[in-house]
């Protein structure tokens, strides 16, 4: 049941957001699988094999018989990464072998913790297990084309009475450890994972990824269904896109429909308007210390790191922005 907004309720309003035994996490996202469409936007088992090539990358998808991992399967990836994010910048040590509890994952992505989650939890783990992917996809600053699941493997811990899980292992694939280790990542608004509708999830993240400090960021239909990933004919996909507009539920961001069959996309507002901000020089040095990344993007997430570590006061905002990129992009 979603509520007035449209966006499903707020389940766990009271809770800290990825409250885990070692540290709390901001939610982050990998910038490799927010840029191409890996994940299905399908509620239905999807087993087709998808090819996609843009701009030099080329990207295969195998689904299991249990059908491609989906986008709201992602929502246990995304947990994994925000947890060794946060240990990362708290200078600890990270493994590819992330141990959780299952009810702070299902709370963490505002998810019910009712018997029926836990199953679903474990279909989520199986799909990631068995799609496979194909690519030459680029992390840190590495170009490798290979093969490889979402995840390498799981196990679940349950109780002897009751049947409940109550932790669980994950072994997450090396491309994807390699972009958390190079701080390859955005973050993403808590609301995400109050969006309903897989298009809605894959739109945001598109959204996200382009438009980083920019006002707005425009792109034609035809190339957003293909990034998209969706099954739909364009046409149906337009007005999936036209109805998204309408309804206007996107965290951070506007949707309008533009002149010669386009998407405009709007920040809804700049993260704080007293937030410092780096000189056109020190964006420059910042694309040299994390080549590969979007400066931009690098920007807003800073930005948004000073209002959330509690203002502090700054000598030099380029120093301070250069320090912080330097950490982001230690090898």
């Amino acid at each position: 049941m979603t509520g007035p907004s449209g966006l499903l309720p707020d389940r766990h309003p009271m809770g800290d957001f990825f409250v885990c035994d070692l540290f709390g996490a901001a939610p982050k996202d990998d910038l490799g699988s927010m840029e191409h469409p890996i994940f299905s936007l399908s509620t239905r088992p999807d087993r087709r094999v998808l090819s996609y090539a843009h701009n030099g990358t080329q990207v295969t998808v195998t689904p299991s018989v249990r059908g491609r991992a989906t986008i709201h399967d992602k929502d246990i990836l995304i947990y994994c990464i925000s947890q060794l994010v946060a240990a990362l910048n708290a200078g600890r040590t990270v493994s590819r072998r992330v141990s959780l509890k299952a009810h702070d994952l299902l709370v963490a992505t505002n998810r019910d913790t009712g018997g029926d989650s836990y199953v679903r939890l474990r279909d989520a783990f199986e799909r990631l297990a068995g799609t496979r992917i194909t690519t030459n996809l680029e992390t840190g600053g590495l170009e490798t084309t290979s093969g490889f699941g979402l995840i390498e493997s799981w196990e679940i811990q349950r109780r002897s009475k009751g049947g409940r899980m109550v932790s669980v292992t994950v072994l997450l694939s090396e491309w994807l450890f390699r972009a958390v280790e190079a701080r390859a990542v955005l973050t993403l608004s808590r609301d995400y994972f109050r969006l309903r509708k897989p298009l809605e999830r894959r739109v945001y993240e598109l959204a996200r990824k382009h438009c980083g400090r920019q006002p707005e960021w425009r792109i034609g239909i035809p190339t957003l269904h293909k990034k998209a990933g969706s099954a739909a004919p364009v046409r149906v996909f337009r007005a999936a896109i036209r109805a998204m507009i309408a309804a206007n539920h996107l965290p951070d961001y506007d949707l309008e429909e533009g002149p010669g069959d386009m998407l405009i996309v709007r920040r809804q507002r700049v993260i704080e308007q007293d937030a410092p901000r780096p000189s056109a020089d020190a964006l420059e040095a910042a694309r040299a210390l994390a080549p590969g990344l979007d400066v931009y993007a690098l920007e807003a997430d800073w930005r948004a790191f000073w209002v959330e570590t509690g203002r502090p006061r700054l000598t030099s905002a380029d120093k301070a922005f250069l320090g912080w990129v330097k950490t982001r992009s230690k090898p």
